[in-house]
């Protein structure tokens, strides 16, 4: 059930753009960007060598001692930003193909394209001599693959949420075969190597890793915030989103590139790291109670939810540098079973 559409409307340039700035939501998102930040800046000053905030600070705009420079902005400030990043882009993935589907569970980690784009890395890590960026193109290959396969199979005079979500379940098992026979037909390192990045980790991440994810963040999330209005109308079903002059087809396939690509560059930094994409934006919506994908509430959840998720798994295991795509799983897990559960009883006679 949409809940009532409140807040005031605020346009510019003769009426040619609009948008809704709803209070709950803006109140919701500032309470997420302060956690976040909490969860950053704690990420920054502790660990094996504890700094102080002052310490800290400092150092990321250059005024530090030369060690406490080299913790903060090459060891600590990387990795925690490429788990922000890689959970913002998975929420904000995720968000736009539940939009889509009008399914809870059509999220680019259960439909297949994260498995898709990690078959397209792990051509690249097995087969060639990679680089970051030569990983990067693979799974951006791969899951693009992935979702048109999906989107083909799933095409009858159009293509149904319902039917999308169980096509991409079949093409997705079929991804994670093929990732488990390439890791059989590779060497042992690499075999190794890859297993480990199949769980989805954030461990050892530097500026290598951040920086494309950010920047895949700043050119698509404003697409996809461009598209928005067409996302809340495509919500209502297709006819009604035809009779208020959306183009169905071009929206859906303009808004599910956006989706893969931001899964897909999340995917090569970190690996396919589960339900972060299913949760996050499920999450915000029953935080925000607002219509629409809200992207992003689900952008700053995703992003704390991974800071979150990574933080623990090193103060609680700090010699054992446990993927955080562990902690995630686990969790998600329980989330999961909970959403199930609770969409069972919704549909009970």
């Amino acid at each position: 059930m949409n809940a009532p559409v409140t807040g005031r409307v605020l346009r510019s340039g003769r009426d040619r753009v609009s948008f809704r700035v709803d209070g709950r939501s803006v109140g919701v998102g500032a309470v997420l960007a302060t956690a976040l930040a909490a969860v950053v800046l704690t990420s920054l000053t502790t660990g094996e060598f504890p700094l102080s905030v002052g310490d800290a600070l400092r150092a990321l705009v250059g005024a530090g001692e030369p060690g406490h420079e080299f913790i903060v902005t090459t060891v600590r400030l990387p990795r925690v930003l490429t788990a922000v990043f890689v959970g913002a882009a998975l929420a904000v993935g995720g968000a736009i193909l539940q939009s889509l589907t009008g399914n809870p569970l059509g999220s680019p980690d259960i439909i297949g394209i994260t498995f898709g784009s990690a078959s397209g890395a792990l051509i690249v890590i097995v087969l060639v001599n990679e680089t970051m960026l030569q990983i990067s193109l693979g799974a951006l290959a791969g899951g693009l693959g992935t979702a048109v396969l999906i989107y083909l199979l799933a095409y009858v005079s159009g293509v149904q949420g319902f039917r999308f979500v169980l096509v991409g379940i079949g093409v997705g098992a079929m991804a994670l075969a093929l990732n488990s026979y390439l890791i059989t037909r590779a060497s042992l390192p690499d075999a190794l190597a890859a297993q480990g990045w199949l769980i989805g980790s954030v461990n050892g991440r530097g500026w290598t890793h951040a920086t494309p994810v950010g920047i895949a963040l700043a050119v698509l999330v404003p697409l996809a915030l461009y598209h928005g209005r067409r996302l809340a109308m495509l919500e209502l079903g297709d006819d009604a989103a035809r009779a208020l002059g959306i183009g169905v087809e071009r929206s859906r396939l303009v808004l599910i590139v956006v989706s893969v690509a931001l899964a897909a560059v999340a995917t090569a930094a970190a690996g396919p790291i589960a339900f972060v994409a299913l949760a996050a934006p499920q999450l915000a919506r029953r935080l925000t109670r607002a219509p629409g994908p809200g992207l992003v509430p689900a952008a700053l959840l995703g992003g704390l939810l991974l800071a979150a998720s990574d933080l623990l798994v090193q103060r609680l295991f700090p010699t054992g540098q446990l993927p955080v795509g562990t902690a995630t799983g686990t969790i998600g897990g329980l989330y999961l079973m909970w959403l199930l559960a609770t969409e069972w009883r919704k549909g009970r006679p």
